[in-house]
């Protein structure tokens, strides 16, 4: 079996992005059934308020000193890259807020539920921000989208009543914190190296590749495969633009 550990955010549009070209890279490869993946929490902006106060592309201008005009030629940019990748992404219109709730669902899920309830919730989170323009800091929101795969509304309405799994939200981050890890999403394939960032659909593949032969003690293959497309990664300081 390949494990693969995954640092990302879910305001994060590289790593929306990044995880579905991956699961693509897997389903291609015809190895579903001989991968694991396992899901760490990673805030960009772990400040940012439960309240939404401004829009995607006045926030995105302000961030990187852009006019509006320009910000919003970057988020297309950015959203035809999800397009591709198969997502309805609509990131112009996100309503960006905080996600540490969201995440600490993410570990009642591998908590307390199977892994398919794990994959679905993580895609349904990514999906309410990108897809829905849903606000990741609503109880609600949290609330309708965990049931939504199958968890327990009591389950679900104890850690968002609580600071359940926030001590695990934190070791995920000071893990990566310790890994040097900058920017999301970060995957580490068999424990073996890292990829820094969303690769392209072939870039993946050869990293799987090469984490497979390793497997099968064959470590000829080049470090980083045959993808030469930089990766896409969002870091504290914001994603670097295309």
């Amino acid at each position: 079996m390949m494990n693969l550990v995954i640092w990302s955010d879910f305001a994060c549009p590289y790593c929306y992005i990044g995880e579905t070209r991956l699961q693509k890279a897997i389903e291609e490869l015809g190895i579903s059934e001989k991968v694991n993946i396992e899901y760490r929490a990673f805030e960009l902006d772990p400040t940012a308020p439960k309240e939404v106060t401004g829009g995607t592309p006045e926030r995105f201008a302000k961030k990187y000193r852009l006019s509006i005009e320009d910000a919003t030629k970057q988020i297309e940019e950015i959203s035809r890259l999800g397009k591709e990748a198969g997502i309805d992404f609509r990131y112009a219109t996100t309503r960006y807020s905080n996600t540490r709730d969201a995440h600490r669902l993410m570990k009642l899920a591998e908590a307390k539920y199977d892994h398919n309830t794990v994959e679905r919730l993580n895609k349904a989170l990514f999906d309410a921000y990108f897809t829905k323009n849903l606000v990741l800091a609503d109880p609600k929101v949290l609330l309708e989208t965990a049931m939504g795969v199958g968890m327990d509304e009591k389950d679900i309405k104890a850690v968002l009543d609580s600071d359940m799994y926030e001590d695990e939200v934190r070791f995920d981050e000071r893990e990566a914190a310790m890994r040097g890890v900058r920017g999301v999403p970060y995957i580490i394939f068999g424990g073996d190296f890292a990829v820094p960032g969303a690769m392209t659909v072939d870039g993946f593949k050869s990293a799987l590749n090469r984490e497979l032969r390793r497997q099968e003690k064959d470590l000829n293959e080049n470090k980083h495969g045959n993808d030469n497309e930089r990766p896409h990664v969002c870091g504290p300081d914001g994603c670097e633009l295309i």
